[in-house]
């Protein structure tokens, strides 16, 4: 018996020791990558950073930042963005996904997949081709279509009038690959039992999507909604490679403010600081969401 329980310990602490092991890799991946970052980011914000003795200076990239106004016209662009994009993304991918769903598993794997190409993509090679789109020559694909239709030439990226416009009209239609594949695992998940008997009290389309698809999906919607908001504030690629945040700071979101702070000007006390007042503002939005839409929502 003293020999067996020698052996059960023995193995015990061997599974113990590999179970730290594997966790040891996270988590110094983890420190490296995530949290030391993070930590320096904070440190670097109360700094006026320079490469060799770098200046304290509290709270004071704070106040500059909080008193900036282009810092308010970042937030308010990338609002904007937001409040379009993200809901009419859920809803387009919310309503192609419901147009797949009837067709084979075969199908439906084909337009996931031409669905999802965009976003395997390199987000460079995807503004060129945007970049193509609105040329403001007369020989612009976008500048032919009006054409077509007897209306001027535009400077789509250049006019503060269709810049933002242009950028939202981007996002709209080059990354929903994601969403479809989400709900659609979604939509496979709710029981045709459900259907069956709305079929039999004689509900239509319209009544089936309202009272059962929409309330099963919620989790669902919450989830791309709380992604959708933060990737939307921290978008970067698409002011950056298509107007450069012109013209007259129309199209500066918070994400490229930082980043010609900080690698353009040097300020990366003041960029830190920003990071650091988004990160806060994509938390509370996160929590105000979970608490809107999630009480009635089962984990």
């Amino acid at each position: 018996m003293m020999k067996t329980n020698q052996k059960k310990k023995k193995i015990n602490r061997a599974d113990n020791i590999s179970g730290y092991l594997f966790i040891g890799v996270a988590m110094i991946i983890f420190i490296m990558f995530t949290l030391y970052p993070v930590i320096s980011a904070v440190i670097t914000s109360l700094q006026k950073y320079k490469p060799f003795g770098s200046e304290w200076v509290a709270l004071n990239n704070y106040v500059d930042a909080m008193k900036s106004s282009l810092f308010w016209k970042s937030i308010k662009n990338t609002v904007l963005y937001t409040i379009i994009v993200v809901p009419c993304s859920l809803l387009i991918s919310f309503i192609i996904s419901i147009m797949i769903l009837p067709f084979s598993r075969k199908l439906q794997s084909v337009f996931k997949a031409l669905y999802y190409l965009p976003g395997i993509a390199s987000g460079v090679a995807i503004a060129v081709v945007w970049l193509w789109l609105y040329d403001s020559s007369p020989s612009g694909i976008f500048n032919r279509i009006l054409g077509i239709f007897g209306f001027a030439s535009q400077n789509w990226l250049s006019s503060s009038k269709t810049a933002m416009l242009s950028l939202i009209l981007m996002a709209l239609l080059s990354s929903h690959g994601s969403n479809i594949i989400i709900y659609m695992a979604a939509l496979h998940g709710i029981d045709n039992t459900y259907f069956e008997a709305a079929e039999i009290d004689g509900a239509t389309f319209l009544q089936k999507v309202r009272y059962i698809v929409f309330p099963l999906c919620k989790p669902t919607t919450l989830f791309l909604l709380v992604t959708g908001i933060i990737g939307s504030f921290q978008v970067f690629m698409n002011a950056y490679m298509m107007t450069g945040g012109g013209p007259d700071n129309n199209t500066t979101m918070i994400g490229l403010l930082i980043f010609n702070n900080a690698f353009t000007y040097g300020k990366y006390g003041l960029a830190c600081a920003q990071a650091i007042i988004l990160a806060l503002v994509i938390g509370l939005l996160t929590m105000l969401q979970f608490k809107v839409m999630g009480d009635d929502i089962e984990y």
